[in-house]
Formats: structure tokens, C-alpha cells, sequence
């Protein structure tokens, strides 16, 4: 079955990607008033069905997740590896829940001297957080434009899975810090670049950003919160677009991170080749390389490719697919799975 997907770029939704529309006709056909056509080679597209994987839904038509569309980006061919390797975790564990310490979400300013303004991001510090103690840190990306929505905090409830498994013990008390992954735009005018980002070089959610990232943003919290100020307590992961910058720029900088996770990683994540050139290295110094993506998201051929050159060189990692698309409901469990296996020590 061919069809044509028409790739159109909705700047103003709640969540992170794109919407595909299929229209029936023998012609693939590309239009994006931001750069869209440099991410998707122009080719004819053909439907695949693997007979012995579960029934996807298609492209067009599908019904919205929360904060999510369904069956977007492309056609999906599942495979023997793309299975689950966690179960689902208990019902509640995204719900505020009374009678537990709650932690404090912030939103805080900062000098960001690669973008040459006051730049924001949002930190969690755990219940109980004192400068008598020292913290690890997780920095989680948001996917494109969702900063300021701060889809982190209000669709994926970062600060409410971390309480709840902070309470139940199942995670040492950390530090989570989100930070705006697209280093273009300022805190009195997020629209500014907020929403952009596939043009060339995906413009400040590239090099930008990892320079505001690696040069401002952790000097700045490591200035100001009491965290443990090395690689091995440095987590890096994020959603859509922040899971490529997660993988792109955690795998590009293993002195300063040991613990790289990408949810539904979206185009901007590099070839496999350059996030990894060198599998001894990456072997070496790597303590969690986590992969994740629904089974109904047309984005999974990117970690799909990923998981396979990993698994060639032999790269330790996990590759977790669920029964999800490119939504809040894969990502909030994607954090629930990775902040249980961060910061571990080798006994643990």
C-alpha cells in the first residue's frame, strides 16, 4: 500500500513532533514552513506490515493521546527486539497522592552567556532538601515548544512521580533540572524561537544549547544547589526533540554525564555512528544508556536504529517498547523507569 504523507508543522500544540495526514495519492509531498522538508527525504513511502508484530494504527485519522497524536511520522515495522522490558508501572504513580512529603518546584533565572540573556528553567529539589547533603542531578529535556508549557511539570508530572517514588523509597532523593532546550529564545519572549528549531542545524536546540547547557546551566546549579559535582551523579534524558539532545549531547560529553536516556527521540538525533564512533569508550564509561518508544509511534525507526547499531558494537543499553505513541503516557513511565535505574551503585 503506498501512500502520500503531507508533514505539517502545528506550532501552536501541546506536545512535541508533528502531524502526518495521508492523502491517498502515489506522491509523497513535503511542506513545512519551518524546515521540515530538510528532515524527511523526499521518496515515495511504502506501508509496511510485519505479520508478526501487533496491528498499528495508521496515520491518518487516529484519535489524540494526552498531549499526544498518535501514529505520526512514518510507517512503522515492529520487530522481534521492540518488545517491552519493563511492566507497567502501578496505577497512581503519576497522581499527587496526600500524606507524603512533597518536594518544591521552582522556577528560577539564570545568566546565560551563550545566548547573551536572562534565560529560565524550572528545578525540583526532593523533600527535605538541605545544604547539609549533597544531590545528584537529573537534567530532562521537554520536546520542541514545550518549555513554555512547561510540559514537563504539567502533562508529564515530573515533580508528583518523583515524590511519589521518593516516598515509596524506590529512588534516592535527587535534584531534577529542566532547562529550555531551544537556546534562541528569552524568558519575556519564549515564542521568539520556542517553537522552532528544524531548520538548519536545528538551530539553538543544537550547539547552542549544549553550550548553554554544559557552560551555564550546570555551573549555574552547581553554584547554587548542594549536588555532587561529577559525572557519575549527572543524568541526562528527555522527550521527542530533548531525547535527541539527550543522546546527542550526552553520548558527545561522557566526562560529564554517565547516564543518558532518550524517550521517542525525534529527528535531530544523530546518525548512530557519531552518537557512538567509539564502542569501547562508550563501553567504558557509560552506566545507563536507556532507549524507549511506543509501538504506535512513527518516530521509532530513529531509536529502532539506534538500538541496532548499539546492539552490533555491543554497548550495553536498554530498549524498552511499550504499547504507546508520541505521548505524555509513554514519557511519564519513560521517567518512572529511568529515575529507578539512575545513580545506582554497582551493589544496587
Amino acid at each position: 500500500m503506498k501512500l502520500s504523507i503531507l508533514f505539517i508543522a502545528i506550532l501552536a500544540l501541546p506536545v512535541s513532533g508533528f502531524a502526518a495526514i495521508a492523502t491517498g495519492t502515489s506522491k509523497t509531498e513535503f511542506d513545512s514552513p519551518i524546515g521540515l522538508q530538510n528532515t524527511f527525504a523526499k521518496e515515495e513511502i511504502v506501508v509496511k506490515r510485519d505479520a508478526s508484530a501487533p496491528e498499528v494504527a495508521a496515520a491518518s485519522g487516529q484519535q489524540r493521546g494526552r498531549g499526544g497524536r498518535r501514529g505520526f511520522g512514518g510507517p512503522i515495522t515492529l520487530g522481534p527486539d521492540d518488545k517491552p522490558v519493563f511492566p507497567d508501572p502501578p496505577e497512581g504513580f503519576d497522581a499527587t497522592r496526600e500524606g507524603i512529603p512533597h518536594g518544591k518546584l521552582e522556577r528560577v533565572d539564570y545568566d546565560s552567556k551563550t545566548v547573551g540573556v536572562t534565560r529560565w528553567m524550572q528545578v525540583y529539589t526532593p523533600a527535605g532538601y538541605s545544604s547539609a547533603k549533597k544531590y545528584p542531578v537529573l537534567y530532562l529535556l521537554h520536546g520542541i515548544g514545550g518549555n513554555e508549557r512547561e510540559e514537563w511539570t504539567r502533562q508529564g508530572k515530573t515533580h508528583v512521580i518523583l515524590d511519589n517514588l521518593i516516598a515509596d523509597k524506590s529512588i534516592e532523593p535527587m535534584i531534577v533540572v529542566l532547562p529550555n532546550g531551544n537556546a534562541t529564545a528569552t524568558t519575556k519572549g519564549e515564542e521568539q524561537g520556542g517553537r522552532g528549531g528544524l531548520g538548519a542545524g536545528f538551530g539553538g536546540w543544537g550547539k547552542p544549547f549544549e553550550s548553554d547547557l554544559l557552560k551555564d546551566i550546570i555551573p549555574f546549579v552547581e553554584a547554587h544547589y548542594s549536588v555532587l559535582a561529577d559525572r557519575d551523579h549527572r543524568a541526562l534524558a528527555g522527550l521527542s526533540m530533548g531525547g535527541g539532545q539527550s543522546l546527542d549531547f550526552g553520548l558527545g560529553n561522557l566526562d560529564t554525564f554517565a547516564w543518558v536516556g532518550g524517550f521517542s527521540s525525534a529527528p535531530n538525533t544523530f546518525p548512530p555512528e557519531q552518537l557512538v564512533p567509539d564502542a569501547e569508550r562508550a563501553i567504558k564509561q557509560l552506566k545507563l544508556l536507556y532507549l524507549s518508544c511506543g509501538n504506535k509511534d512513527g518516530l521509532i525507526r530513529i531509536s529502532q536504529g539506534v538500538h541496532a547499531y548499539l546492539k552490533e558494537k555491543n554497548v550495553p543499553h536498554i530498549w524498552h517498547v511499550d504499547e504507546h505513541a508520541h505521548d505524555f503516557e509513554h514519557w511519564k513511565k519513560g521517567l518512572y523507569n529511568f529515575a529507578q535505574l539512575i545513580f545506582k551503585t554497582t551493589e544496587q
